[in-house]
């Protein structure tokens, strides 16, 4: 067939008869589809589409957005009892969660509890996970409070604060929903599994300590979130502003709530012990100081919670003005690490449970969410991973068990919010450092140090940035180091020196294999990277020292001079204009150094462009071999010794 022909370029002394294939040349249109296939289409999103119907293709069309559409036709009554009860679980712990993340986002307690209802209705019929659980999450609303209450104090004006919460949450939700409509989601790939350890942790540390307000019963806090500056508002207040009643229910409820999770931790089946711990603490706790009356005493209370279902914020959301950047802004940050966190926790869970999720799928659903949620007085959600967990060890079945969630959450606003009048703020901190303390994976951290050193750099900077300075700093942080990360892999790659294994054909790094022989008079380099503008100088310079070192060597030894530079470049994927530029210079200084350069295994892409800049005329065909075995014997055809 004429589309397998191939070209070939190299010499015909190959121990195998071999030549360096040259694949036939695509134009420019087939080269690019190629690319934008590859960048953007990798999962062949529209292979379901094929030879179907016109119906066919259309009912696949309403179901790509609205995945429900797909398997309500096959859901039943057997499902149905997994996914209530896991529902009315994930329920029990999502209200007092939702009524502290309110408070870390520094907005009143019911709308937190509107962001467990309207979110998780869209989630259920546009997301493709079965098992996440959608509302606030500590991280996010930390981050969203912090930020907002730089821009405008929550306390003096509460209600331009709301509007531009309502502002960072639709922009939140246009981030997420554009970057899954322009399947742009390998962008928060970014952000390392490193830089993401020490972040979160970081958050988890900080949500910890701003809770000491409420624990301790401090009524002047900072507004700031460092380490330094808390812990100096917590002990200025030691002699006259800890409430002694608020510390002892918070103690003794954190105790509990931590005893439960450890039990839930060591008998899997006793998991619903945790899940219901949190709402059993709020109506033990509101109970006795309902009872004792102890608000009397200074025990900090949660007061009043607005009844009803969502109201309409379409019109507070700032569509104009200066806050409508401001707003844009917080919302691409918080929409982006909400997308992180909830698209790992969906690939975790659909690991687990061996079924496929689309991440841009996931964005897609997480940004429309958000979107119809700023307009409904929800504050920024996303896939929370205690609930999640919880979720999925109730014997979840699909996303109905968001519904029954949303259900319950309902009758909460509609009827049971003013019995929350007496539920003190010391239970919600408790709550919420129970639930955040599983954000701190102290055997991943130790598996990252043992693993890679530099990898462990990122994780401790991203920690201590959110610790020390801010959560946006930890976070600019974590991705400034990922990225740095990449751009030091790519500007300083490998180049290892290979040698022969005894008795084989077979060359490889004498690092790895110290036994391994070099073959005198040849110098048998590799390089471990694609070649492009960005090292392409570093790697020429590092050959050229590798040559020189050899050189000194060799002569120090009294063993032949190095006569041939053999360059393995089977792991070079591709190479650019300036990669080229290099291998001619290093080809020049080379012969003027009396040694012959020469190519081995190069790819397809790389000889493709090797033939059209004509490098393989200036260095000779014949010194472009299949194999580094073939190039040796070519080169030095006498007996191997050890070098």
């Amino acid at each position: 067939m004429e589309a397998a022909q191939v070209h070939h370029i190299g010499n015909d002394n190959s121990s195998h008869g071999h030549k360096v294939g040259v694949p036939p040349r695509n134009n420019l249109l087939h080269d690019f589809s190629a690319t934008f296939k590859e960048v953007f289409l990798h999962d062949d999103p529209l292979y379901e589409f094929r030879d179907q119907p016109k119906r066919k293709k259309l009912l696949l069309g309403i179901q790509f957005f609205f995945p429900i559409v797909g398997w309500a036709r096959e859901y039943n009554l057997k499902k149905f009892r997994g996914d209530l009860i896991a529902g009315l679980t994930i329920a029990s712990l999502c209200i007092p969660q939702d009524i502290g993340y309110a408070k870390l986002a520094n907005v009143p307690p019911n709308y937190g509890l509107y962001t467990s209802f309207v979110p998780p209705l869209i989630y259920a019929a546009m997301g493709s996970s079965r098992d996440i659980a959608i509302g606030p999450v500590a991280v996010v609303s930390l981050l969203l409070g912090d930020s907002l209450k730089n821009e405008i104090n929550p306390k003096k004006h509460p209600n331009e604060y709301l509007r531009l919460a309502f502002t960072a949450t639709f922009f939140a939700g246009i981030t997420e929903a554009a970057l899954g409509l322009l399947r742009l989601g390998f962008i928060i790939d970014y952000l390392s599994h490193a830089a993401v350890v020490g972040f979160m942790a970081g958050a988890a540390i900080t949500i910890g300590l701003q809770q000491l307000k409420g624990l301790l019963g401090v009524k002047t806090f900072t507004t700031k979130t460092d380490i330094v500056s808390v812990m100096r508002s917590v002990w200025s207040n030691v002699h006259h502003g800890w409430n002694w009643e608020t510390v002892v229910i918070g103690l003794v409820f954190l105790a509990f709530l931590l005893t439960t999770k450890y039990i839930a931790s060591k008998k899997k089946k006793l998991f619903w012990v945790a899940a219901i711990a949190p709402m059993i603490s709020v109506i033990v706790s509101t109970l006795c100081v309902y009872l004792t009356r102890a608000d009397k005493k200074g025990v900090n209370i949660v007061r009043h919670i607005d009844k009803g279902i969502n109201p309409s914020s379409v019109h507070k959301i700032y569509w104009t003005g200066t806050y409508l950047a401001k707003g844009a802004r917080i919302g691409i940050i918080a929409g982006m690490v909400g997308l992180t966190e909830a698209v790992a926790i969906g690939r975790t869970f659909a690991t687990l449970k061996d079924y496929p999720i689309d991440g841009n799928k996931e964005m897609l659903a997480l940004g429309a969410m958000n979107i119809v949620g700023s307009m409904t007085s929800c504050i920024v959600a996303t896939g929370s991973f205690s609930r999640s967990a919880v979720n999925y060890m109730a014997g979840c079945n699909t996303a109905v068990s968001n519904i029954v969630m949303s259900m319950v959450v309902l009758l909460t606003v509609e009827v049971i919010t003013p019995l929350f009048k007496y539920t003190p703020n010391a239970v919600i901190a408790a709550i919420i450092i129970s639930a955040v303390a599983g954000l701190i994976d102290v055997k991943a951290a130790y598996q990252i140090w043992k693993v890679d050193k530099l990898d462990f750099l990122s994780l401790l900077g991203a920690f201590f940035g959110v610790v020390f300075k801010s959560v946006e700093i930890g976070l600019l942080i974590a991705v400034s180091l990922s990225v740095a990360k990449i751009l030091l892999q790519v500007t300083r790659p490998r180049i290892a020196l290979l040698g022969n294994l005894s008795g084989t054909t077979i060359y490889r790094n004498v690092e790895q294999y110290p036994n391994a022989s070099k073959v005198p008079g040849v110098l048998i380099l590799r390089v471990d990277s694609a070649i492009y503008f960005s090292n392409a100088n570093y790697i020429k310079e590092r050959i050229l020292r590798w040559l020189r070192d050899e050189r000194d060597l060799i002569r120090e030894r009294g063993l032949p001079d190095i006569e041939y530079l053999i360059i393995e470049m089977s792991p070079v994927t591709d190479i650019d204009t300036t990669g080229i530029h290099s291998l001619e210079e290093l080809y020049k200084i080379s012969i003027k150094r009396e040694v012959q350069l020469v190519i081995a295994n190069p790819g397809p892409l790389v000889t493709d462009k090797l033939r059209a800049a004509k490098f393989a005329d200036l260095i000779g065909h014949e010194h472009i071999f299949l194999a580094v075995a073939d190039a040796v014997a070519a080169c030095a055809p006498r007996p191997q010794q050890d070098a």
